[in-house]
């Protein structure tokens, strides 16, 4: 054991060395690392119909002008879209979800033969069922993922891509969604915490955000918490093509492999702390804050803190308010905007206006120190991250799936890119290229090393 233990230490050493790169020498070569232009603006990879990211205008001497963040779905402005579905207070993600496979905005007789299609297919196999309970882990996403693939064997077609298939996939997998992670959740519960363990049925009459909350908790919901979860699926379905676990599922897309293992993969890559598991760190952050800062109305004291946070000396040691900052959006995220508005509503209703105020207070000061102390001119804005993690908690939704309910979001989006990747003319398999920069040596008889 000793020996292995050492081999591995070795190997890890000469890891070390054998994976250092030089920083200059992508300036050098002008490689753009992370697939990211010098002023940060993405490096233009492909062509889409599906979701456009807008936080800037580009300039005739090739500046970038801060403007307030839009975001299109399949040519609709997100809040055009959430603003009707809110004032009519009624549920909307079957709605947007039927746009963004089809490209249509669906009428009522539509909308209400998708919602029956979903909750027809929300009902697991019996194996599949059984599998859940008997997976081990911690972990949600991990079990999400397994779950997936193991879709793959009750499937008749699995590796069929016809549009026909794709789209049958597409809904069956959109549909399963919240049933894998509401069980996956309610077993993790009863084997770690010994909590009664509670298989319930997706209801016909209950809207696709409703049958969540009814399989994780029962019938203990409000219709705002149902509504507000309802908002935060549409705000996180799509969000371009150039997004880390969307562009993952069209690379893997373009291979010709099956929906199961690209989406799979897919989910593999909004796990990441950087991506999806964004919020999980918005949420520590602020409740590190919360219980450090004595006078949450004191915006010198919210500002000593935030200092800290900033210069390493607080907190995690990162430097960096998460949250706060986006790699497209500048002036504002327009789904934190949605977001805060349905986030007031709700902490009103929950009696947690004054947490709902010193996260407002936080966003602005943020900015404000990150300015300061940074002293850089980019124009920051709060992201969707930022109150998500406090909408769930309100909504009394534990951390473990926070993860997995963008992941039940994304799916649309997820679905759309990978049927555009797989229909277009003139497609080709994704493949960039690295250049080595390693030197050429001789060959050395293993007798003479």
């Amino acid at each position: 054991m000793e020996s292995n233990n050492y081999l591995i230490y070795k190997l890890s050493d000469l890891m070390k060395r054998c994976t250092k790169i030089d920083a200059e020498l992508f300036r050098k070569m002008d490689v753009k690392r992370g697939l990211r232009n010098e002023d940060g603006t993405g490096v233009l990879v492909g062509l889409t119909n599906i979701g456009n990211v807008v936080g800037y205008e580009r300039q005739q001497d090739g500046t970038l002008l801060p403007i307030d963040g839009k975001l299109y779905l399949r040519g609709y402005e997100i809040s055009d879209l959430v603003n009707a579905i809110l004032e009519e207070k009624r549920f909307g993600f079957e709605e947007v979800a039927y746009l963004l496979l089809s490209g249509n905005l669906p009428d009522k007789e539509e909308v209400e033969e998708f919602h029956n299609l979903l909750v027809k297919n929300m009902p697991l196999e019996k194996n599949t069922l059984l599998h859940i309970i008997e997976l081990e882990g911690g972990n949600i996403m991990n079990i999400l993922a397994r779950s997936v693939l193991e879709l793959y064997t009750f499937d008749p077609n699995p590796d069929d891509t016809s549009r026909e298939n794709l789209m049958r996939q597409s809904i069956e997998l959109m549909s399963k969604f919240p049933t894998i992670i509401a069980y996956a959740y309610n077993m993790l519960r009863h084997g770690e915490q010994g909590r009664s363990l509670h298989i319930r049925h997706p209801q016909k009459d209950l809207s696709f955000a409703e049958n969540f909350l009814f399989m994780l908790k029962g019938k203990d919901y409000t219709p705002l918490e149902a509504r507000t979860l309802d908002l935060m699926l549409i705000l996180h379905s799509e969000h371009g093509g150039g997004n880390n676990s969307t562009f993952t599922v069209r690379v893997t897309s373009s291979s010709g492999t099956d929906t199961y293992s690209s989406i799979a993969a897919g989910i593999g890559s909004l796990k990441g702390p950087k991506h999806g598991g964004a919020n999980l760190k918005v949420t520590d952050m602020l409740n590190y804050l919360k219980n450090s800062i004595d006078d949450w109305s004191d915006d010198k004291e919210i500002e000593q803190h935030l200092e800290g946070i900033l210069t390493r000396k607080e907190y995690d040691g990162q430097g960096l308010i998460y949250g706060i900052g986006h790699a497209v959006y500048t002036v504002s995220d327009p789904r934190a905007v949605l977001l805060k508005r349905l986030a007031g509503e709700l902490a009103a209703e929950k009696h947690r206006v004054k947490e709902y105020e010193f996260m407002q207070r936080i966003e602005q000061l943020a900015i404000q120190t990150i300015y300061r102390v940074k002293g850089h001119g980019k124009t920051m804005c709060a992201n969707v991250d930022f109150y998500s993690g406090f909408v769930y908690d309100m909504i009394g939704i534990p951390q473990d799936i926070y993860t997995p309910l963008f992941a039940m979001s994304r799916i649309v989006g997820w679905c759309a890119h990978r049927n555009e990747e797989l229909n277009f003319e003139g497609r080709r398999i994704i493949r960039p290229a690295y250049r080595c920069v390693t030197d050429e040596r001789s060959y050395a008889s293993i007798d003479r090393r």
